[in-house]
């Protein structure tokens, strides 16, 4: 019996706020493929189109970039994700009128992501039979990929244990609690005309789900078919059959590493002059602060810097403190590229590094990002720091280091000694800058800094390894965070909020140096925290832009 589709309301996108998991066909695809071979294909019969349906969309897909005139509406945050505080949101765009699709889903998708059932918003899901084989092939062992097979079976079975539900009819995906998802799931229950060319075996999982969308594409035209999966040589063989397939881009936090927040905006060169009777300006301390308004105010957040330069006028530097209705407070920096203002010996040698030292060295900033090329000084600023408020404030008890493990090329095998000793090798940035700190003069170190000895530096740093974080809590700790660009978001939330009272958090990272297979500028943990923490009040980015380590290295990093 035909069901009238669902109410059509906007296209599907898909949430950032996902793992990056290992997008290949696993290998044990091929077994599954075999072993599923003997499966009758079946599929429950869908709606088709009535006669007076509204003629379908030209093809847009989820995973389209930003740019595509096709592109539906804005992406659909996850329930469980929460955005930091800041300025009140846009409006959402218009709800589509066009008809609901249907959306395929490839087996990785759900081991990439088991939430991915409830990302389609109006639309509906289709899973092959192939697809709960292989499911059920990767449900055993400790690993990611198996943790995400066991809960996707856990969602099928609550979705299916609701009551009054059907599978013959769909399966309401909203009747678990996911009001986002208002499609229905349908699972293969009846047989499928499948004709596929001889090229490509029946005996292969990949080419069975292929052949499920070919038949879904001739049962339901003109509604649109679409296959979802993180595996490139599937959607290249899906295009080659005339199929239309789309990656499952639910982890990428930003279109374009390019719009990564910087956390520094220079003000435009008319500033002075059309603040100049709205302005209002005030002394506390050592700090000068301005209340500002005009266009400025919508493109600024809170612990944004903000900095003015033109010739024959003077120069602002300044932080963003406050952001009421339309205006906003500006507070000057401390210059720590005097001597006077030396950390633990050590300057800033542009503009970018004294916004961070002023980020690094306020008690009332809990977490840090700092971005850059190789050589901005991202681990000497946050070393240099710490150690002037573990050793002369006594603010912190100890500074604890930790970094993805992840090799540039072929891995050495496993490595002797206590976890300390393992994570030697990889520490080969702390031993460089602590090398240079502890020669420094330490003219602005104070008693503690001048009679420091290299043991005792050392005696209150400890190198920590990110496999056993799960469950600590880190009270009154300086920890960095090295190499943050190659953690997944997953493991970015999970250092952090191992922060207990106290402590202070500072990831650093180069976007353009990702070890990690599968991850990209995108959907980087850095990118994610980056994105989410803006505007926070108690947390602060800057992007390094100049490089200081040398001539060689700046100008490697510029044409290499």
């Amino acid at each position: 019996m035909p069901l009238p589709p669902p109410p059509s309301r906007r296209g599907a996108k898909l949430s950032s706020d996902v793992i990056d998991l290992s997008a290949r066909r696993t290998p044990s695809r091929a077994a599954a493929g075999s072993r599923g071979a003997s499966v009758a294909q079946q599929a429950l019969p869908l709606v088709e189109e009535t006669q007076n349906a509204p003629p379908a969309a030209a093809p847009a897909s989820h995973a389209a970039r930003a740019d595509a005139p096709r592109r539906p509406a804005a992406l659909v945050r996850a329930p469980e994700a929460a955005t930091p505080a800041r300025r009140p949101a846009k409006a959402a765009k218009a709800r589509s009128t066009g008809p609901t699709r249907l959306f395929v889903l490839d087996t990785n998708v759900l081991l990439h992501d088991p939430m991915a059932l409830f990302r389609f918003e109006e639309h509906d899901i289709f899973l092959p039979m192939i697809v709960l084989e292989e499911l059920d092939g990767h449900k055993k062992g400790m690993t990611e990929v198996a943790r995400n097979g066991r809960q996707t079976s856990r969602q099928l079975d609550a979705l299916a244990g609701v009551k009054g539900a059907d599978m013959a009819r769909g399966l309401a995906l909203n009747s678990t609690g996911h009001v986002a998802a208002g499609g229905k799931l349908y699972f293969q229950t009846t047989p499928l005309d499948v004709t596929m060319p001889a090229a490509l075996p029946q005996g292969k999982a990949d080419n069975q789900i292929l052949g499920v969308v070919a038949a879904l594409e001739k049962q339901h035209a003109p509604r649109e078919v679409v296959l979802v999966s993180k595996d490139i040589n599937m959607r290249v063989k899906a295009r080659a059959l005339g199929l239309c397939a789309e990656d499952y881009e639910n982890d990428k936090t930003l279109e374009d590493g390019d719009l990564l927040y910087s956390g520094v905006l220079q003000l435009p060169p008319d500033f002075w002059t059309r603040q100049s009777k709205t302005i209002e300006s005030w002394q506390s301390g050592s700090a000068t602060f301005y209340r500002i308004s005009g266009p400025v105010v919508a493109n600024l957040y809170i612990n944004q810097f903000v900095y003015f330069e033109s010739p024959g006028e003077p120069s602002l530097y300044a932080r963003v403190t406050e952001i009421r209705d339309k205006t906003a407070v500006l507070k000057t920096l401390k210059d720590f590229t005097h001597l006077k203002n030396g950390v633990w010996g050590v300057t800033a040698r542009n503009r970018e590094q004294n916004f961070a030292l002023n980020l690094l060295m306020d008690p009332d900033i809990d977490f840090v990002t700092l971005a850059g090329t190789a050589g901005t000084g991202k681990t000497l600023l946050a070393l240099a720091s710490g150690l002037t408020q573990v050793l002369d404030d006594r603010r912190y008890t100890e500074i604890i280091m930790t970094r993805a493990t992840v090799s540039v090329g072929e891995d050495i095998g496993f490595l002797p000694g206590t976890e300390e000793e393992k994570m030697g090798p990889w520490m080969g940035a702390l031993d460089d800058n602590l090398e240079f700190l502890a020669k420094g003069d330490g003219s602005g170190a104070g008693e503690w800094g001048r009679a420091a000895t290299n043991e005792l530096i050392r005696s209150r740093i400890k190198i920590k390894s990110m496999n056993f974080m799960r469950g600590r809590t880190f009270m009154n700790k300086w920890i960095i965070i090295d190499e943050a660009q190659n953690l997944t978001p997953k493991q970015m939330k999970t250092l952090i909020t191992r922060a207990g009272p106290g402590t202070k958090i500072i990831c650093m990272g180069n976007l353009a140096q990702i070890d990690t297979p599968y991850l990209t500028e995108g959907s980087s943990g850095m990118t994610f925290a980056v994105d989410r923490f803006k505007g926070w009040p108690h947390g602060g980015h800057v992007t390094l832009a100049r490089g200081e380590r040398s001539r060689l290295a700046d100008f490697a990093s510029e044409v290499l």
